[in-house]
């Protein structure tokens, strides 16, 4: 079955298409690190060791990475907009579940079932996005999609610590239930039906590369509470890694593979891929630390460090709509190669100016600078990731570029929080100081090398040859590339 739409799309489906997968796009992002700033709260109600609290963010990011490409696989085959109304039926009911968590167990599996259904309607969000909308368009319509992603992952703790300053920490998970149960009639009213490539499922991979997400994912959750030495997380991070590697040379072979190898061969899919991961990686670590500092250091409460952090956390809401219309102009590797710069500019000079009573005069600059650079960032980067392969092929390249997103961010708290906990720690405001600012530095030369990769990304007509020779298609048929 081909990818083609089933009937028509409905009348201002595109609209529709953009509030529809924007909104669910933010439920699943916000959960990422909203529960962050509740978990004082939660642990007053509910007991638990500090292990146990650390797998109230754990679950979500563990499930939510190993599943994403078998998401996607799933929408291909059996329908984007069908396996995209069982994940938000999922994920709706999951956080009701959470919201009602009598104990700490079953609070962790809420969230782990949250994480299942995330991961089946995340990546199907842009592909039904770029099914209903022309061409021409897609560059403005990426950007209020990348804006609202991007505003959902940065404001995770300040929804999650108002919700729960003011109301009740079950409130971040309430807030999901009347959102989902809205979005499910207008999404089976408003979008319209499409199929991938029609091959059937492949089992063999899909097990290689869940069971190799896994083990990476698991061992960089508990690398830094257990430590890097313990035996559980070495032998995840081996595992993993050697599963992965067995899920590489399997798909180079493999007839009809979930992930095809030779999308790689594509200098857009490949860098736009590597870019992601490490700006992932660099901004995860940065606002869960940051995040930190002006409550533990500066003494500001979860709200007041939310609103102060606006500059940097709601500026995709104004620039990330322009960054897309920049993208449909000029193409997508210089935006996002300048938003790169831009973030790795802001972290660095916050590194340099972080004291243990630093005014917010003078962290502002570098708040803005960064807030700039991940405004920039977002919307051309996922229009690079659909135009980077042939449209029968865009629900896979979706799910593999969430899944190395939730990755890297999950690499960034590790390798950043590890950094932190090497050169300082949470003893005094000074140690706290001592540790984020080369935590930072490691964040912002991270960045800096994903602007590194973004900047091989062949230019608009170069990058339409290279899919072309990648996918077998002839140039002239690939729409909007670059």
């Amino acid at each position: 079955m081909s990818q083609q739409a089933v009937g028509n799309t409905p009348r201002g489906g595109a609209v529709w298409a953009l509030v529809i997968t924007s909104v669910a796009g933010f439920m699943a992002a916000l959960d990422n690190l909203v529960v962050t700033t509740a978990l004082p709260s939660i642990r007053e109600d509910l007991g638990g060791a500090l292990h146990d609290l650390e797998w109230t963010v754990s679950a979500y990011t563990l499930t939510f990475a190993v599943l994403l490409m078998f998401g996607a696989a799933l929408g291909d085959r059996f329908g984007r907009r069908k396996l995209f109304l069982v994940g938000l039926t999922i994920f709706t009911g999951a956080s009701a579940a959470a919201a009602l968590a009598p104990g700490i167990d079953s609070l962790i599996a809420a969230r782990a079932v949250q994480g299942v259904g995330a991961a089946v309607m995340m990546p199907l969000t842009l592909t039904l996005l770029t099914a209903a909308v022309p061409a021409a368009k897609r560059g403005m319509a990426y950007g209020i999609w990348g804006a609202v992603n991007g505003l959902a992952v940065a404001s995770g703790p300040l929804i999650g610590g108002s919700l729960t300053e003011h109301i009740s920490w079950q409130w971040i998970f309430w807030l999901n239930v009347p959102l989902g149960v809205a979005l499910l009639p207008l999404a089976r009213l408003r979008l319209a039906e499409s199929y991938g490539t029609g091959a059937p499922l492949d089992i063999p991979g899909t097990l290689l590369a869940s069971g190799g997400l896994f083990g990476i994912v698991y061992g960089l959750v508990r690398g830094p509470a257990d430590g890097w030495t313990d035996y559980l997380v070495l032998t995840s991070l081996f595992a993993g890694t050697a599963l992965l590697a067995g899920f590489v040379i399997y798909s180079t072979r493999a007839k009809n593979p979930m992930l095809p190898m030779r999308l790689f061969r594509s200098r857009a899919f490949s860098g736009i891929n590597a870019a992601s991961l490490l700006m992932f990686l660099g901004m995860f670590g940065s606002i869960f630390l940051l995040s930190q500092y002006m409550q533990g250091v500066l003494g500001y409460s979860p709200t007041e460090a939310g609103l102060r952090m606006l500059p940097w956390t709601g500026m995709p809401m104004l620039v990330a709509p322009i960054a897309g219309i920049l993208s449909d102009r000029i193409g997508g590797r210089p935006v996002v190669a300048t938003g790169l710069f831009f973030q790795a500019a802001g972290l660095a000079y916050l590194a340099a100016v972080i004291t243990t009573d630093a005014s917010y005069t003078v962290q502002l600059p570098g708040l803005i600078i960064s807030g700039i650079g991940m405004a920039l960032f977002f919307a051309p980067a996922s229009n690079l990731v659909m135009s980077s392969v042939r449209s029968s092929e865009q629900g896979i390249a979706s799910g593999a570029n969430n899944a190395l997103r939730e990755v890297g961010g999950a690499l960034g708290i590790a390798i950043m929080g590890s950094i932190f906990a090497a050169q300082g720690g949470y003893e005094t405001g000074q140690t706290f100081v001592d540790g984020l600012r080369p935590a930072l530095m490691t964040g912002a030369a991270v960045v800096a090398l994903a602007g590194v990769a973004a900047l091989l990304i062949p230019t608009r007509r170069s990058a339409r040859v290279a899919v072309g020779a990648a996918t077998g298609e002839p140039a002239a048929a690939l729409e909007h590339v670059g």
